[in-house]
């Protein structure tokens, strides 16, 4: 069996190249990550490099090679592998990301249909990991991150859930003293609720509000540079207490680069949870799983939308699937 390797950027490009030389029958034996040829690969470039062959055996003469039963089916999930792939790397996914959760879905479904259900339950197996699995609120649950990430708007939408729940709506804490709007935005839906809010100007405020309350605390921050001052004091008064969770929150739709500038930015925070929002403006949380995997921060919180209460999904395996392969999103503009 004649073999050909392909490098390129991409597992699509490689594809490409292979069924152009080899046929549409081709068969993907082999997929890694190896070093981009030249001044590139010095510098630090990836490639992806593409193991094929033609998917047929050579006729010598009157006898022709028989591949056996375990090989050709090896060639064939490899083959299955590349093109998932190539689908999933076309929907946002990272390559190497791509690669590894197409591996684990051929490797899990052996001989059964590559349906779309059967790709969502791999996935969400896979993606478990990425979401964070407290059933319980924090004394302080605060969030930060950029300005009209959504901050303001989680906080009404994680109160309002509680409360629809039958439970007792977390306190509201309003460190916001830059924007007149957010505070009474968050007033208003404190009055809703029927629970307690305090407008906090100062880390020392702050510091008395939470030390005020015996209720869980939803703790609301200005969307400013965490170089400010004020900023930096609040996240040093809140550093100092115990109890305190902090979670990042980032629209889906600034990108990768977004999600990569409020992790170096709001690394001052020390925050140990990432809510994603405004994932109906993306269409997808895919180009943000390589890095959110690389950081190690679990998702908390998925914001689907601008409706309080409903548009909010506690984070799972299965929800970050469903907005990999696009149920998620189709289910959301039904619903709108």
């Amino acid at each position: 069996m004649d073999f050909k390797r392909y490098r390129t950027e991409t597992v699509q490009d490689a594809l490409r190249q292979a069924r152009g030389d080899l046929g549409r029958d081709a068969m993907i034996l082999g997929i890694r990550n190896v070093r981009a040829a030249g001044m590139r690969g010095l510098f630090g470039a990836r490639a992806v490099e593409v193991t094929a062959s033609a998917g047929r055996t050579p006729v010598s003469g009157s006898r022709q090679s028989v591949a056996s039963p375990a090989i050709s089916a090896s060639a064939r999930q490899g083959r299955e592998a590349a093109e998932l792939a190539a689908r999933l790397e076309a929907g946002g996914v990272d390559m190497a990301l791509a690669v590894e959760l197409a591996r684990r879905h051929i490797a899990s479904a052996p001989g059964r249909g590559r349906s779309m259900e059967a790709l969502a339950k791999s996935l969400a197996e896979a993606l478990a990991p990425l979401a964070a699995t407290d059933e319980n609120y924090a004394l302080v649950e605060m969030f930060v991150g950029p300005p009209g990430a959504g901050k303001t708007t989680t906080i009404a939408k994680i109160a309002a859930q509680e409360r629809a729940r039958g439970g007792q709506a977390p306190a509201l804490v309003s460190a916001d003293g830059f924007r007149v709007g957010a505070v009474e935005q968050l007033r208003l839906y404190a009055d809703i609720l029927g629970t307690p809010f305090t407008a906090a100007r100062t880390p020392a405020e702050v510091a008395q509000a939470v030390s005020a309350q015996s209720r869980p605390i939803l703790l609301d921050t200005a969307g400013r540079s965490p170089s400010d001052q004020a900023s930096r004091e609040l996240f040093h008064t809140m550093a100092r207490r115990r109890g305190v969770r902090t979670h990042l929150v980032v629209a889906a739709s600034s990108g990768r680069e977004g999600l990569r500038l409020a992790f170096e930015h709001f690394a001052e925070a020390r925050p140990t949870r990432v809510v994603i929002t405004k994932l109906d403006e993306a269409g997808s949380i895919a180009p943000l799983l390589a890095l959110l995997k690389e950081r190690g921060l679990p998702v908390s919180y998925l914001g689907t939308g601008q409706r309080v209460p409903e548009h909010l999904d506690v984070a799972s395996g299965a929800a970050l699937a469903g907005w990999v392969t696009g149920e998620s999103a189709v289910a959301t503009e039904l619903a709108a």
